[in-house]
């Protein structure tokens, strides 16, 4: 939930749980349930937080007559090493079991501006296989860090679909920081907020590397579902206005982050739902975005926006802002089917992007699943007007 502070405990545990679970007095055949991660988050100049995840019960349930169901909880673990050197590699074990499970490595970010890279990729919720193509490339490109720009998993309540998340990106987030944004389908989940450690109120939040600033936005609000009794235009008034507040409170905080970062070299805004949609069935919703936010992203001279939600790649351009769709990551691609006056480039490719950041400009290159180069942009660095 929002705002919700998170407890979570440091201690040794074994690699795996064996649980026996009962449905109904019959005894089920035992379930070994899988240790998630490690993984990486909240990486800084001087520290890092190190996540895990150890089974810790099996809920069964059904109805009589049914074949039944099981539930799988894990308990959440967490440890912030501090005093670590700009820019070093450091290795570390969590579980110390002698296995290799719960071992990992990682680079502290830089404490100066000098060139670094990291990856994007959006959308990574069902074709596992996919996904995990994609990201095997990621880790070929070694980058500093990664951002998922949103609809990590089908349903963030489902524990199975966090379950084979973390399972495709095991051998990068163990490795790599990982920096998530909220789609629609984590539908605000008590579990995203669980397994990630995030800066600010994990929602919406900020991070620098370098001159470069990164402002990770939620586009999505508090999760609600509608009363069955609304319909037609109460139906569209409760999603319009259930989250204004929220939207409102969040939007003067981005203003007046951009204001105190006005020199950053960099800035890269990352949310889920674009600002400009060639999907004819989403273009309406996004010019209803495009009217809330106005024209903050260009006023603070904003170097690029890279969103998710549209399984496609696309590229727009207005008022000098680079937006970018990258939502390729494993999801059913979509048509673009409404090509917009801003837009430079679409593709219906699943693809993620290598982000190059220089000290004088970046270089963003989109990279489809095969290898191959979908458009490559530069920009600028914002100090050198």
């Amino acid at each position: 939930m929002k705002n919700h502070p998170f407890y979570k405990n440091v201690i040794t545990v074994f690699l795996a749980v064996i649980i026996s679970s009962f449905a109904f007095g019959q005894k089920e055949k035992p379930v070994v349930l899988p240790v998630l991660g490690p993984y990486l988050q909240n990486m800084l100049d001087d520290q890092v937080t190190i996540c895990w995840a150890t089974p810790e019960g099996i809920t069964s349930y059904g109805q009589e007559g049914e074949r039944i169901k099981t539930v799988p909880q894990y308990r959440h673990h967490s440890t912030i090493i501090t005093g670590l050197k700009p820019g070093a590699t450091y290795t570390y074990d969590v579980l110390n079991n002698g296995t290799d499970k719960g071992k990992g490595a990682f680079t502290t970010f830089p404490k100066n501006i000098e060139p670094f890279k990291f990856c994007v990729l959006g959308d990574t919720r069902s074709r596992h296989d996919v996904h995990q193509k994609i990201v095997n490339r990621i880790i070929d490109e070694k980058p500093l860090f990664v951002v998922n720009t949103g609809d990590l998993v089908g349903n963030g309540n489902n524990m199975e679909d966090w379950q084979n998340f973390f399972r495709v990106n095991d051998k990068l987030t163990r490795n790599v920081p990982y920096y998530t944004v909220l789609g629609n389908h984590e539908k605000d989940s008590e579990n995203y907020y669980n397994f990630f450690s995030l800066p600010g109120n994990e929602s919406y939040y900020f991070f620098s590397v370098g001159d470069a600033l990164f402002v990770v936005l939620d586009m999505e609000g508090p999760h609600y579902d509608p009363p069955a009794f609304l319909k037609g235009a109460a139906r569209d008034a409760f999603w319009e206005n259930i989250s204004i507040e929220y939207m409102k409170q969040e939007k003067e905080w981005f203003e007046n982050l951009l204001t105190l970062n006005e020199d950053a070299g960099y800035i890269f805004v990352f949310f889920h739902a674009p600002l400009y949609s060639v999907k004819k069935s989403r273009v309406a919703e996004s010019k209803m975005r495009r009217a809330f936010w106005g024209d903050i992203f260009e006023k603070h001279r904003v170097s690029a926006v890279l969103n998710g939600h549209d399984h496609y790649y696309s590229h727009a351009i207005d008022g000098g802002v680079h937006h970018i769709i990258t939502a390729g990551g494993g999801a059913p691609l979509y048509d673009g089917d409404a090509l917009q006056p801003e837009t430079v480039k679409y593709k219906k490719i699943e693809h993620y992007m290598r982000m190059e950041v220089g000290t004088e400009e970046t270089k963003m290159t989109a990279i489809d699943i095969n290898g191959e180069i979908i458009e490559e942009i530069v920009v600028k660095n914002r100090r050198n007007k």
